[in-house]
């Protein structure tokens, strides 16, 4: 047993993997996403309960306290901040956050290093590499995964305010591959020009 997890397909959510972000609430710039895992997935579920119970024992020993911070949400229960339900995206998944200072390994599936900063947005699917570390800091106690790698399988339908192509932004078809040869095949054989 073992307090690293790599899970299974998952989708990403809130995804500052490529570049980092500044925390509000601690001021430091960090690397995270939010991890949407199917409840179907149950080896991924077991693993990340197994690592979290793990660092609780390796930081409290027998000592567990009564009310520790569970990193696992349930989709189908949880709701925001000021009560309105999640996304559909969390039907049917349980989430987590994970997060580094350090920015993580980012990988497609076929072991290609990703470095631009949208090659990974919100909504996108793949893997996670994480560790398990229970804290006791100025009264919180819990559990939370260390962002460790991150490996894109599917790009997905972008979540929240990703922003649309400059096309679709104004209506138009993305042209078809070729399209501009074709034009300029035409200009160039107009003898109107």
């Amino acid at each position: 047993m073992s307090t690293q997890v790599t899970t299974g397909r998952a989708r990403f959510s809130y995804c500052n993997v490529a570049q980092a972000r500044r925390n509000e609430m601690n001021g430091k710039d960090e690397f995270s996403t939010q991890v949407l895992v199917p409840k179907t997935d149950t080896e991924t579920i077991a693993a990340l309960k197994a690592a979290a119970k793990l660092a609780l024992t390796a930081k409290f020993g027998d000592k567990i306290p009564k009310t520790v911070r569970n990193p696992m949400r349930d989709g189908d229960t949880e709701t925001k901040s000021d009560g309105s339900p999640l996304g559909d995206e969390y039907a049917g998944c349980y989430y987590f956050n994970t997060k580094s200072s350090k920015k993580p390994g980012i990988i497609d599936a076929n072991g290609r290093d990703l470095i631009t900063s949208d090659a990974v947005v919100s909504g996108d699917f793949g893997r996670v590499a994480v560790n398990a570390y229970a804290y006791d800091a100025a009264g919180n106690r819990g559990v939370a995964f260390g962002l460790n790698h991150v490996m894109l399988m599917e790009k997905g339908t972008p979540l929240g305010s990703a922003k649309v192509s400059a096309a679709a932004a104004f209506g138009i078809a993305a042209p078809a591959a070729g399209s501009y040869d074709d034009v300029k095949s035409a200009v160039e054989s107009d003898d109107e020009w």
